[in-house]
């Protein structure tokens, strides 16, 4: 909308173009044109002047003449019947004497976007490709896919594609890459560029004379050609070696990944490769670009995946400066982790000793949780200092560390005396739910060596009733029968009144089930108590925490230098799909109600790609806020009203599921870490009328199955029935599962 006051704007500007004394002064005339530029860029309606800005283009003043085509560009569109006018003065400037204003000529004329304009920049784009000045060429070239845009669906030129290849060999740089950029965009179609043995090796003889962005570019399109023979492999890769030693990240990552897939049959080549680049690696983790630094570091995690330890001599260069963002500091701190050894372990723990006392909660109890990973392979000296921080008695310290210390000591029984000494007093200082419930598993667990342990379990039987966290009454139910076992003097008389209280006292069923189920186990016999719930108290074989294996560096070689590394592969094949979707298909809409525009799943996660159901009666509604107490409590307040078991087939791509599910308006509340066994997510959606959706996904790997189990607030089968339609199609595609 013009701003007000707009029309006596452009009354008076337009008095000043057609002024001929203004005219006659090339400054104060170029001084009225600034002001129209200036005035559409605020946002008023300068169409007005259309007229006098195309009689103002009429000069040899090159300034001028960039703000006029800038002017037409704009407002042709709107103004059909007067853009002929514009486009005849753009076509008569591109065959200007100056090669400045014939560029510039002929790149506003391709950049106007209204029906009809492909048959007047055809022919000046075909004679840009052939000016004797490279700056020309430059243009018309991305002109060809300006044009091919335009014209939409129509098929591709023959002789315009031959034209651009024949151009790959023009003496200017740019132009080469330009050639190139425009023919990927052409034959996008058709798979792209095609790169033979001739244009492989001329792009690589000219590689010297690109600069930064033509080289990082020629290396990228240089990953489809294979080299026939050994021989020609080797000469490439010798040709490519200075290229290791750029300026430039972005030529250095190119030259390493084409590197990686080149000798993708030579390991030790590989080996060398990374080996090299690790300086310029390094020297991208410290630049002051923050989203260089992200993704460089994304980086050596992915090669530590396949040489652990290779950055471990500059293990320093990790280490969190205070003013970095926190995204970075958690990167460093995973890195840090995957880089300890014997001659550093005692520098790196000092190091993320300090993180732990930062004054972002999130930053210190991620690096809590790293000296917990680290623990798996130096109890002694990460015990030593998780039981440090336990006396500063903070509270998101405290319940970070416990929950570390539960997990050390199902992966590392031998610290288990160290951590009991540890946990007396600090039931103080925790408040949350996960906090507590480590802190009672460790008390009913492991209490016979804890010799305060009834007199705190006491504590939260005494405050049962305040306690807002169903979990947490659950968890105290099973660790005070676990302690009645060992210590039944001072745990009958509060494991009566928790049970009494429990069952009859108590809302939540499932606390109260679980009540009924103790004390009628209780009445069988002690002997069947200790069978059922005398359980392991440690196994360092648990798969869910022990360190990945190895994995090949051609595993993830074609991944190297995307962004694959910064999201994930799972994630990005979800995101690309998504975005492929948007621009080639019909858009998803808000609703559960939709059709096919592309898949959602990686493609070796699939054979084939099913159609998800017109569900027309279900709406669900987007953006959907529960939070996790809340679904708690309503999920153990409803019955289950679907069930069904699906096959499952291969492993769970937790981001995939979460995006695909996201899409189609399910929102997750939890899921279980990858590797968990068994597998857990917890979902709602409500459709527009209110009905609420709660589901629960329970993967049982060893079965290959999947459990799907819905809750409904009201009992409507039409509805439910839509919901389960869709549920079971979005979890069907990404699971590859085979009706």
């Amino acid at each position: 909308m013009p701003y007000l006051g707009s029309e006596d704007v452009v009354k008076e500007l337009k008095k000043a173009l057609c002024n001929p004394h203004i005219q006659a002064d090339r400054l104060r005339y170029r001084n009225v044109i600034q002001r129209v530029i200036r005035h559409m860029t605020q946002g008023l309606d300068m169409s007005g002047v259309f007229m006098e800005m195309v009689k103002a283009s009429a000069t040899v003043d090159i300034v001028q003449k960039k703000l006029v085509y800038l002017y037409m560009c704009t407002y042709a569109p709107l103004k059909p019947d007067l853009a002929l006018l514009a486009i005849n003065t753009l076509c008569k400037d591109c065959s200007d004497p100056n090669p400045m204003v014939r560029g510039l000529a002929l790149r506003s004329m391709c950049s106007l976007r209204m029906p009809g304009v492909q048959e007047y920049i055809q022919q000046p784009i075909l004679n840009g490709l052939r000016d004797k000045a490279s700056y020309v060429r430059r243009v018309a070239v991305l002109g060809c896919a300006k044009m091919h845009n335009l014209h939409g669906d129509s098929e591709v030129d023959g002789a315009l594609v031959n034209e651009l290849y024949s151009l790959l060999r023009d003496q200017d740089p740019i132009v080469v890459v330009n050639c190139l950029r425009s023919l990927e965009e052409i034959l996008k179609q058709e798979g792209g560029v095609v790169i033979n043995k001739p244009i492989a090796h001329h792009l690589l003889n000219r590689m010297s004379k690109l600069d930064q962005w033509g080289q990082a570019e020629v290396l990228n399109f240089l990953l489809r050609y294979q080299p026939r023979s050994e021989e020609e492999l080797f000469d490439i890769l010798n040709l490519l070696d200075s290229f290791l030693k750029s300026s430039s990240p972005g030529v250095v990552m190119g030259a390493t990944k084409l590197f990686l897939i080149l000798a993708k049959k030579f390991p030790h080549v590989q080996t060398d490769v990374l080996v090299r680049v690790k300086g310029p690696l390094l020297a991208a983790c410290s630049s002051e670009s923050r989203e260089l630094c992200f993704a460089a570091l994304c980086h050596v995690r992915q090669i530590l995946h396949s040489l652990p330890g290779h950055f471990s001599s500059h293990y320093k260069k990790f280490f969190c400066s205070y003013s970095e963002p926190h995204y970075i500091k958690l990167q460093k701190v995973e890195v840090l982790c995957e880089l300890v050894n014997d001659e550093n372990v005692q520098q790196v723990l000092e190091e993320l000793r300090g993180y732990c006392t930062d004054v972002s909660a999130d930053f210190s109890q991620a690096a809590i949780f790293a000296i917990g990973g680290i623990a798996r392979t130096y109890t002694d000296q990460c015990v030593q200092i998780l039981t440090e921080l336990l006396g500063l008695r903070q509270e998101h310290i405290t319940t970070v560390v416990v929950q570390t210390f539960r997990d050390l000591v199902w992966l590392c029984p031998q610290c288990t005396e160290a951590v009991c000494q540890a946990l007396p007093g600090c039931e103080e200082n925790i408040q949350d739910s996960e906090g507590k419930q480590a802190l009672i598993w460790l008390l009913g667990v492991h209490g016979e060596r804890i010799p305060n342990a009834p007199y705190v379990l006491e504590d939260f039987v005494e405050n049962v009733k305040s306690e807002t966290f169903p979990a947490v009454k659950m968890e105290l139910l099973t660790a005070l029968l676990r302690l009645f076992l060992s210590r039944p003097a001072e745990c009958q008389d509060m494991l009566g009144r928790l049970l009494y209280y429990c069952i009859e006292e108590e809302k939540d069923m499932a606390v109260r089930d679980r009540g009924l189920f103790y004390y009628r186990l209780l009445l069988v016999g002690i002997d069947e108590v200790k069978r059922i719930l005398c359980s392991p108290k440690s196994d360092p074989s648990l798969g869910l925490l022990e360190d990945p294996a190895e994995r090949p560096v051609n595993s993830w070689a074609s991944d190297f230098n995307t962004l694959v590394p910064v999201y994930g592969r799972a994630r990005w094949a979800t995101i690309s799909k998504c975005q492929g979707a948007k621009q080639h298909g019909p858009e998803l809409p808000n609703t559960a109600s939709f059709a096919t525009s592309g898949s959602l799943i990686p493609e070796e996660n699939k054979e084939t790609i099913q159609e998800l159901p017109d569900s027309g009666a279900l709406m669900l509604v987007p953006n959907l806020q529960l939070t996790a107490e809340y679904f708690e409590k309503t999920w153990l307040s409803l019955k289950v009203a679907h069930q069904q078991v699906l096959p499952w087939q291969g492993a769970v791509h937790a981001d995939t599921l979460q995006m695909a599910l996201q899409v189609v308006n399910i929102q997750t509340i939890a899921m279980s870490r990858a590797g968990a066994r068994p597998w857990k997510a917890y979902l709602s959606a409500q459709d527009d009328t209110g009905c609420l959706f709660l589901t629960e996904l329970l993967l049982e790997p060893e079965n290959s199955e999947i459990q799907i189990s819905v809750k409904q607030n009201e009992a409507r089968t039409e509805t439910l029935n839509s919901f389960i339609s869709v549920l079971e199609t979005v979890i069907g595609t990404i699971g590859d599962i085979k009706s």
